[in-house]
């Protein structure tokens, strides 16, 4: 949705003033349920706003903006009392205050503080609290997204949707000394629109409970029961899988998709769920098989998928990461998605028809269940025929120079044009210059980590790598990281326990390398993680890519003896992988977090808080205010 423009307030400025109001309640609902062809009855927290639409509620609206503007959002909490908020004695990193709120938008470049982005704050029932976000001139456009962060209730309050696409839309064009906004060069031939989707996925989790004695699985709603997200019981490694639940697109299950034969389309895709991994892949349907796609259950999909969705997978184009350009466009025919990430990529259907766009399966080192996962139908998409494209990247070249010697300015539209006729490089759009070895002025550590039985349950966070970590879990009155701004930082991370996303709040990161168990880098486009022979594809070809949230992989256990090994999973029992990325502190001083992007573990104390502070002029940096 684009907000309401407000008047100029105090003469000409860049962007507009714009305003929305979220109320946030629970809401009466039904979700489509494949395994039993009906759908279920739901009672979930969600955001509704005044384009909030009735038969999909647990998804937001979608906001759009534009560099330079002024964003203010009323939250507006009419959830239930809470005691748990308001008179809580027990641990903080017990999930606990669910009916408490703030918002977080992820992925922008704003201030972290005050009531910008700041997640430290709490709305509690009956309060209403408005965020203002100054989007700077200088924003890069991009894919981006907003939840709810409050420590405690994250996990379940997202799971239960409320989550929303947020766009920033620039009209910059490139000129012979600043780069411009991919916006302008995605255009079709004659000066068009491409079309464009915005995806957000999400896995909502709900369950029916039972009384006790009662031996239905929690998962299995029957006629009449209503399900909730109401406990972290049943958020954890299998779940998502036991739940025989679907990963809705836009609030939908397996919702078909229209499109047109060659037509190159942007998908702006958000994982928006909890934790399992996406992996996304599309495959031409076989006609006869799709009036079965409505009523399939989750536990069949694998096999569905293995008769029905048998093309050969359809190539397409990433062209940015979590709302940022890269320097060139990267071919794949697989592209995975972990909690948080986000991916735009240019997507031509070859040929009219049906095609599957399926959930296809992670290996164990790129999940945080320690096993290999099913594919999964998302959804279909019904291409109506047109000219045959044989070749999709020469076609897709052929296009954007077209586009590019149309709306491209004079001075800069021959290196546009040389650039995508070698490789589709996108040199004149990406927003961060390269972080360059001279540039480094410090070194972060971190690493993560769960305490299992028979230790104490816990999910921790280490500052330093050493043989003996001081992992941590969460404390809102200690600050773990205290930045200068203006540094730049190299940071080292690893997960000595499962793999998590990580993610940090502000400012967004360059990936230098990442290394494998055996020390090989696996992150050049010609990278192949191949210590067993397997070949995980999340991670070749990000060498120099700008994100905000990036997965870290583990070692898993050692395998089982009276099991076959599963396949990659030697992959990482030598050792751990070791991401090193650099980031910039700029513009922004105060306090935020970083975290694991599995919810239910930064809900538990897989978290930080971090400070950026001015320059102390004796080479550290002054403190900040302390919430």
């Amino acid at each position: 949705m684009t907000l309401m423009a407000l008047p100029p307030v105090g003469g000409p400025r860049v962007g507009t003033e714009r305003q929305l109001d979220l109320n946030i309640a629970y809401i009466d609902g039904r979700i489509y349920n494949p395994a039993t062809g009906r759908n279920d009855k739901v009672h979930l927290r969600s955001y509704v706003g005044t384009e909030t639409n009735p038969n999909r509620p647990f998804v937001a609206p979608s906001i759009e903006v534009t560099p330079g503007d002024t964003v203010r959002i009323t939250l507006n909490n009419k959830l239930p009392t809470d005691p748990t908020c308001t008179n809580y004695t027990g641990h903080i990193n017990t999930p606990h205050c669910f009916n408490s709120t703030n918002l977080h938008s992820h992925g922008l470049w704003v201030s972290p503080t005050g009531n910008s982005d700041n997640v430290l704050l709490k709305i509690n029932p009956g309060v209403s609290f408005q965020y203002e976000y100054n989007i700077p001139p200088d924003h890069p456009a991009g894919t981006f997204w907003y939840h709810t962060h409050l420590h405690g209730s994250t996990a379940l309050q997202v799971s239960s949707g409320m989550a929303g696409a947020l766009i920033v839309r620039g009209n910059r064009l490139p000129s012979e000394k600043t780069n411009g906004d991919i916006d302008t060069l995605l255009k079709r031939r004659d000066g068009a629109e491409m079309r464009e989707r915005v995806l957000v996925f999400q896995q909502i989790q709900y369950y029916c409970p039972k009384p006790n004695g009662n031996k239905d699985s929690v998962w299995d709603c029957k006629e009449g029961e209503t399900g909730v997200i109401e406990s972290y019981d049943n958020f954890g490694p299998g779940t998502w899988a036991a739940s025989g639940r679907y990963t809705s697109i836009n609030g939908t299950i397996l919702p078909t998709f229209f499109a047109k034969a060659g037509d190159i389309e942007r998908w702006r895709m958000i994982h928006a769920g909890v934790r399992d991994t996406i992996s996304l892949e599309f495959r031409k349907l076989k006609e006869i098989a799709a009036a079965s796609v409505n009523n399939l259950k989750a536990a069949d999909a694998d096999r569905f998928i293995s008769e029905n969705c048998t093309g050969d997978p359809i190539p397409y184009n990433v062209i940015a990461d979590d709302g940022l350009t890269r320097a060139s466009a990267w071919p794949t025919t697989l592209t995975t998605l972990q909690p948080g990430y986000r991916s735009d990529a240019l997507v031509v259907f070859p040929e009219g028809g049906r095609y599957c766009v399926i959930d296809t399966s992670a290996p164990a080192s790129a999940s945080v269940t320690q096993a290999a996962e099913g594919r999964q139908l998302l959804g279909v998409v019904l291409a109506t025929p047109d000219t045959p494209v044989p070749n999709i990247q020469s076609y897709l070249t052929d296009e954007l120079v077209a586009a590019a010697e149309r709306t491209m300015p004079v001075q800069v539209r021959a290196k546009v044009v040389a650039d995508l006729k070698d490789g589709l490089k996108l040199t004149s759009f990406t927003p961060h210059p390269d972080i360059k070895d001279s540039e480094v002025t410090g070194k972060q550590e971190l690493a993560f980590f769960i305490q299992t039985p028979p230790r104490p349950l816990a999910f921790e966070v280490s500052n330093n790598l050493g043989p003996h970590p001081d992992f941590k879990s969460y404390d809102p009155n200690r600050i773990d990281r205290h930045l200068t701004l203006g540094g730049v930082d190299e940071w080292t991370l690893e997960s000595r326990f499962v793999g998590h996303p990580f993610h940090i709040h502000v400012n967004a990161f360059q990936i230098v390398k990442i290394l494998d168990p055996t020390g090989k880098d696996v992150s050049g486009s010609d990278a192949v993680d191949d210590s067993s022979g397997c070949v995980d594809p999340q991670y070749r070809g990000l060498k120099g890519v700008w994100k905000d949230t990036l997965w870290v992989k583990s070692q898993l256990p050692p395998p089982d003896p009276n099991k076959p090994t599963p396949p990659c999973q030697k992959t990482v029992e030598s050792g751990i992988y070791a991401l090193v990325v650099r980031t910039r502190y700029q513009r922004y001083i105060g306090e935020y977090v970083l975290h694991c992007h599995i919810l239910d573990h930064e809900d538990q104390g897989m978290m930080q808080n971090v400070s950026i502070g001015l320059p102390n002029g004796q080479g550290g940096s002054a403190a900040v205010g302390h919430h």
